[in-house]
């Protein structure tokens, strides 16, 4: 783990394990994944920015788990489920999708779905 990924969990420290969760989850199962840490979110790329980790706020204070982390992930298409906290469409054909998650337990198979086929689109773009 990169000093910048580190520094992007200061002052949550609890949520760490979630992310690390999902890191390692992603590089086994897309190796070519490249990491970009920001102030704001930790971007997830293969050649396209297909996920993001961040702690967007997407649902109320007594509705978020604690700790949470929320993974973000585009679509060509929405997609709705009782995990996904918000779905919207931030471009014609192009779906963003909030997921929070509450411990690394979360990052299971269903989720790394949902990234596949988030990475798969992101791939497809010209």
């Amino acid at each position: 783990m990169t000093d910048d990924e580190l520094l992007f969990f200061a002052g949550r420290a609890e949520a760490l394990p979630i992310y690390e969760a999902l890191r390692e989850r992603i590089l086994t199962e897309f190796p070519e994944t490249q990491i970009q840490a920001r102030k704001t979110q930790i971007g997830f790329k293969a050649r396209y920015l297909y996920a993001c980790a961040s702690f967007l706020p997407a649902k109320r204070k007594s509705d978020r788990p604690d700790p949470y982390l929320t993974v973000t992930f585009g679509l060509g298409q929405p997609l709705y489920h009782e995990r996904i906290a918000v779905t919207v469409e931030a471009r014609p054909n192009r779906w963003t999708h909030h997921v929070l998650v509450g411990s690394p337990d979360g990052i299971d198979d269903e989720l790394m779905g949902w990234l596949r086929q988030a990475r798969d689109f992101a791939e497809k773009r010209r």
